[in-house]
């Protein structure tokens, strides 16, 4: 369809882009919103929709156009939008959080977080080195994310402490129902819209899915990620910002791509494109951060420029490695 009004316009594609981020976004407001309304009444502790509902309505929009991508068969794009997304996340999400204000980091998130998104990075990248993620590959990430979300959930049960309940929207169940539909609802046909969209706009430009897929797709997907944490950062919440970014990773790493994978296996891998190279940088800005979380809020306003600069640099390097300026 988007082939099709491409050939009466070239600007339309880029007008549903725009289109379709917005009813991402809205669709994972709405959504969050819901869900976590729904949990609250059903007497879910809000520490748990914070670590779980929270997180993976922000990712929703990744998920939408990562899994309609598999479907689609535009692998490079699936893929291209888990390592960008993550890499956004890292640099620029917590970057402007740090420039904004003081993020110290608990000790769950540097103790059990962290580190396990420097062991799913890392188990994406052996995956990538035969240049194929297959199906059995995608379910063994799917299993790592059905574990690390026991795991956070036994704890926050475990250790959890009363919280104010108020943080939740009161929203009636007729509502809550209304807002969990519509938001899939936006999701998915923002996620359809934004994948045609996207590889129309790439075969316009002679521009390859995986360059779509880690620039534009990734930074538009982001957005929720970008709002929430500044959002949260601006009202204190710092742990808040820096868990959903941390949580987010870690669903776009686990079960965005052992779903997209589960689905239709990654076959063929350009690794001449560069997708590993972007791997082990996105492991190298994972450690960096852990390591600047590590050691506190001193200096934190020249840690977010630094990770800012990072991206910008990083951007600057894919965008020319595309059109052959560096390898």
């Amino acid at each position: 369809m988007i082939e099709q009004l491409l050939a009466l316009s070239p600007v339309i594609p880029y007008i549903v882009l725009v289109v379709a981020f917005v009813g991402l976004i809205k669709g994972a407001d709405f959504f969050v919103d819901g869900a976590a309304s729904m949990a609250k009444k059903l007497g879910i502790p809000s520490v748990i929709i914070g670590l779980t509902i929270v997180a993976m309505g922000t990712s929703a929009p990744e998920a939408a156009v990562s899994i309609t991508a598999a479907l689609d068969k535009s692998n490079g794009i699936a893929l291209g939008n888990v390592i960008g997304s993550n890499l956004f996340n890292l640099l620029v999400v917590l970057g402007v959080c740090m420039l904004m204000t003081t993020v110290p980091t608990t000790k769950e998130i540097l103790k059990r977080d962290f580190p396990w998104n420097i062991i799913a990075t890392v188990a994406v990248i052996l995956m990538v080195l035969d240049a194929r993620i297959s199906r059995i590959e995608g379910i063994i990430l799917l299993v790592l994310f059905v574990s690390y979300i026991g795991y956070v959930v036994y704890k926050a049960i475990k250790n959890r402490e009363v919280g104010d309940e108020d943080e939740v929207k009161n929203i009636s169940w007729p509502k809550s129902i209304m807002l969990l539909v519509v938001g899939i609802v936006l999701i998915v046909l923002g996620g359809d819209l934004v994948v045609d969209s996207a590889t129309s706009i790439a075969r316009s430009w002679g521009v390859n899915d995986m360059l779509i897929g880690l620039t534009i797709v990734a930074c538009g997907t982001s957005l929720p990620e970008l709002v929430t944490s500044i959002v949260a950062a601006r009202k204190g919440e710092c742990d808040m910002a820096i868990g959903n970014v941390v949580g987010s990773n870690m669903f776009n790493l686990l079960f965005i791509l052992g779903m997209t994978t589960t689905i239709t296996p990654i076959v063929n891998i350009d690794l001449g494109a560069g997708i590993l190279v972007d791997s082990i940088l996105l492991l190298g800005f994972t450690v960096m951060m852990y390591l600047f979380s590590a050691h506190g809020v001193k200096w934190q306003k020249g840690k977010g420029a630094v990770s800012v600069v990072a991206y910008l640099v990083y951007l600057a390097y894919i965008i020319m490695r595309a059109f052959g300026i560096a390898f």
